[in-house]
């Protein structure tokens, strides 16, 4: 069942990269957005069903899923933004290296992940750089966006990291609305101090935005919240990867951008690079 629900969160946050693209508002905007309209989503049914669990939430759990919202809105307002200053290619292989950080984070924390695990984690990483390219420039602007995204990829690490820790105690549905209620306000005051538009918009942006909240937001990483409890972080982490040749595939369906021969084999390389981690992850645990 969870990897049933992993496989659906995959392909839920493979839609975020086209839909962004196709999306006619500033980046920081899309990031505030697809968390606020989530939260607007949850709200009620927090109100509904889960008042009693966040009160009861003592305060170390309660910090800890604000840290974890932190980290995402830093996820989001570094990547984002990187994508306008570096090539695409090179933006995509540096966020990506979350499963990377989340490895080292978990060896400094003293786990001690299995050598399948690191071996799966480097397997699939090399799979996302046949794809990606190392397109790295030697321009300001452009080592600027590489250093927002490889920051993006790094908060990555500890927003699941925090997640796993948190998802111990909270529900999937409580959690989240605390981590994305903290990343919109974060967010927003990103947005207001920066200036940046967040409103004016047309109809089809709009509802582009709604799309990526369902899909993405909602689908994607709301489900990331769910099974990274049963599945791990090192697990949850590196299918994150997928992310990659998924939004290529579904770029050339939906905007008619052929993705590039090695689409393919990288995809076998990431997902065997995964059921290394997954095999290494569940060792551990016997």
């Amino acid at each position: 069942m969870e990897l049933l629900l992993l496989a659906v969160a995959i392909a839920g946050v493979s839609l975020s990269a086209p839909l962004i693209a196709a999306t006619a508002a500033p980046a920081l905007a899309i990031a505030f957005w697809r968390n606020a309209m989530a939260v607007g989503v949850l709200g009620p049914l927090v109100l509904l069903r889960h008042r009693a669990e966040l009160r009861g939430a003592g305060r170390r759990v309660a910090a800890a899923a604000v840290a974890a919202g932190a980290l995402l809105a830093v996820h989001f307002g570094a990547w984002l933004p990187s994508l306008q200053m570096t090539s695409v290619a090179s933006s995509t292989a540096l966020v990506t290296t979350t499963p990377v950080w989340t490895t080292l984070l978990l060896r400094v924390r003293g786990h001690r992940p299995p050598a399948l695990v690191w071996a799966g984690t480097a397997v699939a990483f090399a799979g996302v750089l046949m794809l990606t390219g190392v397109d790295l420039s030697l321009s300001a602007r452009a080592l600027a966006g590489d250093a927002l995204a490889l920051a993006g990829g790094m908060a990555g690490a500890g927003y699941v990291l925090l997640g796993a820790e948190v998802r111990r105690t909270l529900s999937t549905v409580a959690y989240t609305y605390v981590c994305y209620a903290t990343t919109t306000v974060l967010l927003l005051g990103a947005c207001l101090v920066g200036g940046v538009r967040l409103g004016g918009y047309s109809g089809g942006t709009w509802l582009k935005l709604a799309l990526l909240t369902v899909a993405a937001q909602l689908l994607g990483h709301s489900l990331f919240n769910r099974v990274v409890k049963g599945l791990g972080p090192s697990v949850t982490s590196t299918a994150i990867l997928l992310e990659t040749p998924g939004a290529a595939l579904i770029a050339a369906v939906w905007l008619g951008q052929r993705p590039p021969v090695v689409a393919y084999p990288a995809l076998a390389v990431i997902l065997t690079g995964l059921a290394l981690v997954v095999m290494g992850d569940r060792r551990r645990c016997a």
